[in-house]
C-alpha cells in the first residue's frame, strides 16, 4: 500500500511539473521574452513519467511534436528556435538596463546568457 502510495504521489508530482512547464511554454509562444522549446522540452520529460496520454499528444502534437523528436533524435534547436532565444535574451538584458537594475544583477544576468547562449547556440539546427 505505501509504495502504491508513493507511485501515485510521484505520478502526481510529474504531471504538476508537465503541466507547468506546458503552460510556461505556451505563455512562451505569445510572449516574446519566455522561449517555448525549453519549457515543452521540459514538459515532455516530465509527462514520460507521469502521464504516458499527454506525452503522447505532445509527441504528436504539429507544433510541439516536431520540436520534441528533434531534440530527441539529434540533440537539435530550430534556428528560429536559437534566434527567438537569442532575442528574448537580448531584449532580457536591455530591458534590465533600462529600468536600471541593480550592476551585480545585470552582471549575474549577463553570465547566465552568455551560458544559457552557448548552449543553445552550439546545438545543432536539425
Amino acid at each position: 500500500m505505501l509504495m502504491s502510495a508513493r507511485f501515485h504521489l510521484s505520478r502526481f508530482a510529474w504531471q504538476a511539473c508537465g503541466a507547468a512547464a506546458l503552460i510556461t511554454g505556451i505563455i512562451g509562444i505569445i510572449l516574446p521574452l519566455l522561449p517555448t522549446t525549453p519549457f515543452v522540452l521540459l514538459a515532455a520529460f516530465c509527462f514520460a513519467r507521469g502521464s504516458e496520454r499527454v506525452h503522447d499528444w505532445l509527441l504528436t502534437h504539429p507544433r510541439f511534436g516536431p520540436m520534441i523528436e528533434d531534440w530527441r533524435r539529434n540533440g537539435a534547436i530550430s534556428r528560429k528556435a536559437k534566434i527567438m532565444a537569442g532575442a528574448a535574451m537580448a531584449a532580457a538584458l536591455l530591458i534590465s538596463v533600462l529600468i536600471d537594475v541593480p550592476g551585480y544583477a545585470l552582471a549575474a544576468q549577463a553570465v547566465v546568457m552568455v551560458f544559457v547562449g552557448l548552449f543553445i547556440f552550439t546545438r545543432p539546427d536539425h
